[in-house]
């Protein structure tokens, strides 16, 4: 079935609306808490009749569980694009922190992932935990691999997943929007500085040694 340009397009305004309710519900989780905050009080924030975001949503929760999700999508599409490149390990890490900066800092203000997941139902929140269990397995794999390799130094994948999404997670305690730094550099600074961490000194250091014999022969 060809779907019509118009009805198209207003799809595709309705899925703009629904992440500019998102941000707009994100920023007011952050300043009140999920349970301080209110529909309401999201409505305002967009300038709109609370009974127009009814339209988009069904209810606060609903706003919540997409919050998680839409952001856990992202991802995951990087995550499959990465997995599907010839990158090696290291950049393969690079790229993914440098979207999961510019997803905390552009896509929801900072505040995806720091939002009162436990709030939600235990249907909605075992679907987030799911998604985010596949973030966390393919990270591992990605640095077990980087480590395997010899590129990364051998450490417990684990704890190496938790300083990188700690890192991260810490960005909207401090990020100001009207810094000099921009989300883009902010993000390749990030990644540049977490994967030097990771980096298998010894190798380099072999490198560079033998490097500088050839240059003496």
């Amino acid at each position: 079935m060809v779907r019509s340009a118009p009805v198209d397009r207003l799809r595709s305004r309705g899925e703009r609306k629904r992440i500019e309710i998102l941000r707009a519900a994100a920023g007011v989780f952050r300043r009140r808490g999920y349970h301080g905050a209110s529909v309401d009080q999201i409505a305002r924030a967009l300038n709109m009749a609370p009974g127009n975001l009814y339209y988009y949503f069904r209810n606060k929760e609903e706003i919540l569980y997409v919050c998680h999700d839409y952001s856990l999508g992202l991802i995951l599409k990087e995550l499959k694009d990465v997995e599907e490149s010839q990158l090696t390990p290291d950049r393969q890490i690079h790229r993914l922190i440098v979207a999961f900066v510019h997803l905390f800092i552009d896509v929801l203000h900072g505040t995806a992932w720091t939002l009162e997941v436990e709030a939600l139902s235990p249907p909605l929140l075992k679907k987030v935990i799911a998604k985010r269990d596949r973030i966390d397995k393919a990270f591992r794999a990605i640095l077990t691999e980087g480590m395997r390799s010899g590129l990364f130094a051998r450490r417990d994948p684990k704890l190496a997943a938790f300083v990188i999404f700690g890192a991260i997670n810490w960005i909207p305690r401090w990020y100001d929007p009207a810094g000099r730094a921009t989300s883009h550099e902010i993000a390749q600074a990030f990644a540049d500085y977490l994967v030097a961490g990771l980096q298998n000194t010894n190798r380099m250091t072999l490198a560079s040694v033998a490097g500088g014999r050839a240059g003496r022969s």
